[in-house]
């Protein structure tokens, strides 16, 4: 089944905590020369109207991005963020939103590479547009699960890999240990960046601990949570597992996650997670 559309969803909170630890990843890999490959298995439709049919359905971004937005007192740590947002948005007004896809087409260099894949027979078009002219890309559709096994090692031997399912499949949730699984042999000192959903804390909980009894080492979390865990429908937290996360990255989330927690969080009923799962 493939109904789900991200179009509903761009911008939130959720978005929002994924894209700054993105990019701070990346920019960390570009301190050196040495080129690497960004894989995004779940890669979605590139760029989101947040003022168009489907955003406004829902109006997400509206208690994401929108309160994050031109605030005066956005830590310098997202600046790198933002500027990437105000490229897609010059005359001030946030009316687009760039998915993982088009934050990284930014951020990497001539000699970097981009792997995308999708399987929503519209997201997918729309992807390839957005990389029609983009000579570091290969975007297919295709099962983004099969590619850590197809393309992994990088010939760079340096890379991150984005997994990002939408988890509208319930098996998403057993899925990615065993990818991890597969991909880290192939790939062991790859950054790879595993976004989830808190719907029910025990679904995703379970998909923690698998990850956790790989044996892998240098393993972080990073959560977000803008409402207590409840058994009703509807996400109240999300965060990123990151599998060899950059030196720095815990420190600089120290003060972005209390920060994003203060502006998003407006009940002040949340938490916020910036743990080492796996040390080293």
């Amino acid at each position: 089944m493939l109904s789900y559309r991200h179009s509903y969803h761009a911008g939130n909170h959720a978005d929002v905590l994924k894209h700054i630890v993105l990019t701070l990843c990346i920019d960390a890999l570009k301190a050196k020369e040495k080129p690497f490959l960004y894989l995004d298995t779940h890669a979605g439709a590139g760029r989101y109207i947040l003022q168009g049919e489907y955003a406004e359905k829902t109006g997400e971004y509206l208690s994401g991005i929108n309160l994050v937005w031109q605030r005066p007192d956005v830590p310098e740590l997202l600046t790198g963020y933002l500027s990437l947002l105000k490229r897609y948005n010059p005359l001030e007004t946030l009316k687009y939103y760039p998915g993982s896809p088009l934050i990284a087409k930014q951020l990497l260099r001539e000699q970097d590479k981009l792997h995308l894949t999708e399987l929503h027979p519209t997201d997918y078009p729309l992807l390839r547009q957005e990389f029609s002219k983009d000579k570091r890309a290969t975007v297919l559709r295709a099962d983004g699960f099969a590619q850590l096994k197809s393309k992994l090692p990088p010939a760079s031997h340096r890379g991150i890999i984005l997994i990002d399912p939408s988890y509208e499949m319930k098996d998403d949730y057993q899925k990615i240990p065993l990818a991890l699984h597969e991909a880290h042999k192939r790939f062991a000192t790859g950054t790879y960046l595993i976004w989830y959903p808190v719907v029910l804390r025990k679904q995703t909980q379970r998909m923690i601990d698998g990850i956790i009894k790989l044996g892998i080492r240098r393993i972080s979390q990073f959560e977000l949570a803008l409402k207590p865990d409840n058994e009703q429908k509807g996400m109240t937290a999300s965060g990123m597992i990151v599998i060899n996360p950059p030196w720095k990255l815990h420190t600089q989330m120290q003060t972005i996650l209390p920060w994003l927690k203060n502006v998003l969080d407006y009940e002040q009923t949340g938490h916020i997670l910036n743990t080492e799962l796996v040390p080293e």
